[in-house]
């Protein structure tokens, strides 16, 4: 039988960004996350870091914005877990971007896309650690009003997702 350690990992998302977190399988992951995100807009601001799971087992990260990938960086640290991988957008949202970086072919799922306040929750064992899902936001206060859906209406139409 093998003990096994549960954590949660507050994740520090900076200011007027979003986090994607998820999980993947391969060295090529930094990159390939890198050009997706890259191609998805000329004005999206972003910093990824993958956790390697074997072999060197290192922390790679890109990015076309050092303060976010270097963020990335840091909070991959503190996640730790094998074959993870973290993504800061800045400029963008996930919605503009999340179908492009579950088409990429390393990517198995996305725990997370998210602005709010969001806690991995880390299982450890003998072997190593991963992540068994997430925290995202808290929990609801009630259900959605007319007046709650009138203004989730206007709100999608004010930033351009519906007409």
């Amino acid at each position: 039988m093998t003990d096994v350690k549960l954590t949660l990992v507050d994740v520090e998302i900076p200011k007027d960004a979003n986090v994607i977190l998820g999980h993947s399988h391969f060295i090529k992951t930094a990159e390939d996350l890198y050009e997706a995100l890259a191609e998805s807009s000329p004005t999206l601001k972003f910093g990824l870091a993958f956790c390697e799971a074997s072999g060197k087992r290192l922390i790679r990260s890109e990015g076309n914005d050092e303060g976010l990938r270097a963020h990335a960086e840091k909070e991959a640290q503190k996640i730790a877990a094998g074959h993870t991988f973290i993504i800061f957008v800045r400029d963008g949202y996930p919605v503009n971007v999340l179908n492009r970086i579950k088409g990429v072919s390393e990517v198995v799922g996305v725990f997370a896309a998210t602005a709010n306040p969001v806690q991995a929750v880390i299982a450890e064992s003998a072997m190593g650690r991963g992540i068994m899902g997430v925290i995202d936001g808290e929990r609801p206060l009630g259900v959605e009003t007319e007046a709650d859906k009138k203004d989730r209406k206007e709100l999608l139409r004010k930033l351009g997702y519906k007409r």
